[in-house]
């Protein structure tokens, strides 16, 4: 079974996506009923929702919508990757709301989308602290020139446990290996971040990619953290840039044909299962 740690559901009549507007190929409905009858045929049998950077004041509204979902019978839903702001002042207060909804196992806060000094000012560091010990995670999605400030991030808080995005999200389309490769190994050395193999179908030719188009970022992302530090997503529907969410699952296994049993189900699902707590 595949866990699927990098789910997005888009539902423009329930909540606000200001972003969703400069992005034509994805601005419409992605919703679970279309997600789940696809997941199940490819063999995902369960998913982190990943939130979708809504309008700030459709945060909390947004996770009660994906806890919905899940307690629908059979749902594949499991937890949610909750919207925060770590800038702001005002996240100790959210952060313990959320403590307090154990259907949350971690957030998010895109770093790609502002100012490179978001991440360095002293609110935001404060507060990436407080989720030490804690069973929360803190997904980095970051560009490749961008993950010197993740690194700093990790460096600052040892204690809390975070997940870099789409292997730091490599220029494949254009076939960049530097300074990805080079800071890809760099963030590795730091024990408490785990890499998200999630969607890099969307960063390739979508009219040219090929399994062996993914095969360096894939397996360089691998070799540096190990299999230990590893886990699986789809990035659906932001992986239908480059294919189905089908052609994704079938070039991963096509990926890691070659490993051990014991290795393909710590990415596909046993990391997770330990991380999360599924």
């Amino acid at each position: 079974m595949i866990i699927d740690t990098h789910l997005h559901l888009i539902d423009k009549s329930a909540l606000r996506y200001p972003w969703l507007s400069s992005t034509p190929a994805l601005d419409r409905d992605f919703l679970y009923g279309t997600y789940a009858q696809e997941a199940r045929r490819a063999g995902i049998g369960a998913a982190l929702h990943m939130e979708v950077d809504v309008e700030p004041a459709d945060m909390e509204k947004e996770t009660g919508e994906i806890k919905r979902l899940s307690e629908m019978p059979g749902s594949l839903l499991k937890g949610a990757i909750a919207a925060g702001r770590p800038e702001n002042t005002d996240f100790p207060e959210y952060l313990e709301r959320q403590q307090a909804n154990p259907f949350v196992k971690g957030f998010r806060r895109v770093l790609h989308v502002v100012p490179d000094d978001v991440s360095e000012g002293a609110a935001f560091r404060e507060n990436i602290k407080r989720l030490g010990g804690s069973r929360f995670t803190f997904d980095l999605c970051v560009l490749p020139h961008q993950i010197p400030k993740a690194i700093a991030l990790a460096d600052l808080a040892p204690d809390v446990r975070f997940i870099l995005d789409h292997c730091g999200v490599p220029g494949i389309k254009e076939g960049q290996d530097h300074p990805w490769r080079g800071h890809m190994s760099e963030i590795a050395r730091r024990p408490n971040v785990t890499a998200k193999i999630s969607g890099v179908i969307a960063y390739a030719d979508a009219e040219s990619w090929d399994v062996e188009t993914l095969r360096p970022y894939v397996e360089h992302t691998i070799g540096a953290f190990d299999w230990d530090r590893v886990v699986w997503g789809s990035d659906w529907p932001v992986c239908t840039l480059g294919g189905t969410l089908s052609t994704w699952v079938a070039a991963t296994h096509a990926l890691i044909a070659g490993c051990s049993l014991e290795e393909r189900t710590k990415l596909l699902s046993g990391n997770a299962r330990r991380i999360w707590g599924l």
